[in-house]
Formats: C-alpha cells, structure tokens, sequence
C-alpha cells in the first residue's frame, strides 16, 4: 500500500451516545509539520472527535489511518504508543506535584511496562534538561512541579511529550489560562514542534490565534465536519459562519435600551498598584465595557465594585447614596451583584445541582419557616433553565457536568431574581464558545432592556466594541481613555490599552 501524503487520517468517524448521534461520517486529515487547528461550538462534537483519536472513546464506526496503514487504537495507551498525546487545560491533571520536574519529564519513560534499565537521577536530570533545552524553556530540573507556574507547568508537560517522539500533540484550549506573555511563549514552542514536524490539533475559541498562528482550519457543526480550509483562504466572518450557519452580525445583534439616570458612580477608587484612582459610572440600561489586556486591573476592579476586596481610597455610591462595603454581601444587599473571571472558584457550587445553585440567592423567598419548598425551589430553577436556554439532562444535573457556557449561565442566572440595579460581569466569556457566546450577550441585553446597569470587563477588543453602549480602555489600574462604542476600534483600543498617550493631552 503506497504511503498517504497525510501523517493521520481519521476515516467516516461515527459515534452515538444512547442513541443520539454525536459524530457522523467525520472526516479529518492532518499533516506531519502543520498546526491545524478545531473548532466548533459546544456539541459540534470536537471534543468526542479527539477522545476517539487519543483512545479515550471508540468509534461505531470509522477507521484511523497513520500514514495510509490502519491503526488499532482502544485506550490511551495505544494512542501514546502510536505517537499521539494530549496536552489539556488542566495540566495539574497530567503531572504528579510532589515530583521533580525532571521526574515528571520522564515519568512516561519510569512508567513503561518495557522499561528494563533503571535511570539514574543525574542521567534523568541531564535528560530533562536537554529536552527543555530544544524548546527553548530554563527551568530548573530539580525543583517540585508544585513549585512551578501555570506556564511553566505546561512547558513540562511538552518536554514529557516530546521525550516520547510524539508524532502529533493535540491541544485542548492550552492558552486559556495563559496571560499575554505566557501565550507568547507558548506559541513559540508551538511554531517549534511544527518546524520538528510533529504534526499539532489546536483547539481553541480565540479566532485571532487560529488567524495569526495555524496552517489549516476544520470547522464542526452538529457532529459534522463543515469546512476544511488554509487560514490564509479564509477569515473569522466565514469561520463564524461555518460554526453557526450565520453570520457575527447576526449572531450578536446589539439591542438598543434606553438609558436613564447614573446608577453606580466610582470616584478616585484606589488599591495599592493595580487600581490606581479609577473613575466610572453606569447608567440604567447602559452597558459599560471596561476593556484592558491582562493585568490591566479589570479583576481587581470588579472585585472592589462587588465588595470581594475593600478600596484604600475614593467613594463609591449607587443611586447618589455613599456605600461602604466589607464583604460581597454588602453589595448584593446594595444591588450590586458579581459574576467572576473564575466561575467554578467564585461563581457556582459545582458539586451542587442546577437547581440549588439557581435558588441561593434567594432561599428567603423559596423558604417557609426555615424549610426550602422543594416545589418553588423546582419551578424557579425551571424557570431559569427555560430564559436562559441552559442546556442540561434535568434540574438535578451537577453543575460540574455542564459545559462552560452553560455553567456560565447558572452563575449569571441566579441573580436573575435577586432585584440588583447593577450586575458586573468579568471575563464572562472566557472558554466559552460562539453559540454560548450569543446566548450571554442576549442576556445582558435583556438585562439592559429591564434597566439594570450592566459594567462588562474583558481582554476582547471586539466584544467590548459589539456589546457596549460606552468603552473604557484601562492600563496600569487607570482609565486611560473613553469612547462611544460606535466611535471605538480595535486599533484604538489596543493603543490605549497598551500604554498609549492621548496625542493632544493639555498642560
């Protein structure tokens, strides 16, 4: 059998899950040397796509090929050992903290039911340390894991791969957790591997890396394969479209809400060095996005205005009346509520049910002499679930078992009852995909349509500019400029957000 031009096929992949088809007929082609990226929204079916090709799962039907010979492939074993990894979000997962870092770079190697020569710990040692070496990483190879960042605890899992000859290295989001320079870095070492010629699957919601960094994209929708393209003969309006079988535009339709009084006014807020004397202020049915690139200050603002930390300096009022808060109870008793960068610290109980995550804020309301009403409790989550198009089995489902976007909703659903002016969201998107995506931005619209007071921070240019009445740019823990949203564009926002003066400043 002549060789296949491709490193890996994956041949008519088909699966279902208690009956339902997650995967049908999908093909997907990658090369040795390329970074090809995959998307697709929540259920497209990516994510089952890769758990067949890494061994986790096993098709109905379908085969995968390695350069044109079939390959056998019933666990993740099989897939390491024909030269497929994994490297997740969640890398804490994959690697064992009270070990060196050398150990865990060759923890595959220790492992191996083959292995019959002992590695001496200097011998390990000088190993690891070559292999960081060739991508380019110093990290000190005697160190715990435990010790490490995020970054460089992902750099680690890379050097293991790459201790293996891994042939192709599936990505699962690897820069979501990341800030700007640690992505940088990142994309560094990924561009590395491409020009080794490991063959690279990046999975990512972030359209400008796609744009900026991968060689070919495959767009999935309803467990099909829609799309194959260079990313060169393509751009993020058709990408879009191929995700959602429509257009940004209309996707995120921006809803016009009166705008009435100032609801929440902040003058001179400070907190040591990451804010540093903020102004704002918001008005009923206004969406104020506060955009900024990471560790601009946009948490450690939300956290002061939501009463998670207390301000060192400046006044904060809501309806003209001076508020002071110690704790985030104060606000929501103030109307001022909170959903959070990290969702599954902050946001929600993720070992709890739909239904009891929706009902916390206001058991007082459920409750009869102390006893929740089972009953209200069900109809009120129900309820929510139906507004919010929370996508779950039932109400009992643990919240931990819900995809990112819906977990999202939970956390902004249960505070759709608790009578707040105002509702903070930061980062509310992040590891949320396009459809999740449209459904949040629809409901921050309906909240501003209700005249609720809407302060929204991110790292995304664009959903600033498309979700907003107003734009604030922030940098070092200050407001440095504002715009219209219908006078702001990415370029500008970018200027200010890095640093950039006001080109006529006065005196």
């Amino acid at each position: 059998m002549a060789s296949s031009p491709f490193l890996l096929e994956m041949k008519n992949i088909s699966k279902k899950f208690a009956g339902v088809p997650a995967l049908q007929q999908v093909d997907l082609a990658v090369s040795g040397g390329t970074i090809h990226a995959l998307l697709g929204a929540n259920g497209a079916g990516k994510s089952t796509l890769m758990k067949i090709l890494s061994g986790a799962y096993l098709p109905d039907s379908g085969l995968i090929e390695g350069n044109g010979t079939a390959l056998d492939i019933h666990s993740p074993a099989d897939a390491k050992t024909n030269g497929i990894y994994c490297v997740y979000q969640e890398v804490d997962a994959a690697l064992v903290a009270q070990l060196s870092v050398a150990e865990n770079v060759m923890l595959d190697r220790l492992a191996s039911s083959d292995s019959s020569v002992w590695i001496k710990p200097s011998r390990m040692a000088t190993l690891s340390a070559e292999i960081l070496a060739q991508l380019g990483v110093n990290i000190d190879v005697h160190q715990q894991v435990s010790a490490l960042s995020l970054a460089e605890k992902q750099m680690v899992l890379l050097a293991r791969i790459l201790a293996q000859d891994a042939k192709l290295i599936i990505f699962d989001e690897p820069t979501a957790p990341l800030s700007q320079s640690e992505s940088e870095s990142f994309f560094r070492i990924l561009h590395l591997l491409k020009d080794r010629g490991v063959a690279c699957i990046f999975i990512t919601h972030r359209l400008s890396e796609v744009l900026t960094h991968c060689d070919l994209v495959t767009v999935m929708r309803d467990g099909r394969n829609v799309s194959t393209s260079k990313t060169n003969d393509t751009d993020s309006e058709s990408i879009i479209r191929n995700m959602l079988g429509k257009t940004f535009t209309e996707e995120f339709p921006k809803v016009q809400a009166p705008i009435g009084d100032i609801v929440l006014q902040a003058k001179g807020l400070r907190r040591g060095m990451k804010v540093r004397g903020v102004d704002l202020e918001v008005r009923r049915g206004e969406v104020l996005a506060i955009v900024g690139l990471v560790g601009a200050g946009k948490t450690e603002l939300a956290r002061l205005l939501s009463g998670a930390d207390t301000f060192e300096a400046g006044v904060l009022s809501i309806h003209g009346k001076r508020l002071k808060l110690r704790e985030p109870a104060d606000a929501v008793q103030s109307g001022i509520v909170s959903i959070p960068e990290e969702r599954r610290k902050q946001g929600i109980f993720i070992h709890e049910s739909v239904h009891h995550n929706l009902s916390l804020p206001i058991l007082t309301k459920l409750s009869r002499l102390s006893f929740i009403s089972s009953k209200q409790e069900k109809s009120h989550g129900n309820k929510v679930i139906d507004t919010l198009g929370i996508k779950v089995s039932s109400g009992k489902q643990m919240v931990q078992y819900l995809s990112g976007g819906n977990q999202q909703k939970v956390a902004i659903g249960k505070w759709l009852e608790s009578d707040a002016d105002v509702f903070i969201f930061d980062e509310p998107t992040k590891g949320v995909d396009i459809g999740a995506k449209s459904d949040i931005f629809r409901i921050i619209g309906s909240l501003a349509a209700q005249g609720k007071g809407i302060i929204y921070l991110t790292c995304e240019l664009m959903e600033g500019i498309g979700i907003s009445d107003r734009v604030a740019v922030m940098c070092d823990g200050e407001i440095t400029k504002e715009f219209g949203a219908s006078e702001a564009t990415p370029e500008q926002l970018l200027y200010y957000a890095s640093g950039g003066q006001e080109i006529n400043d006065e005196g």
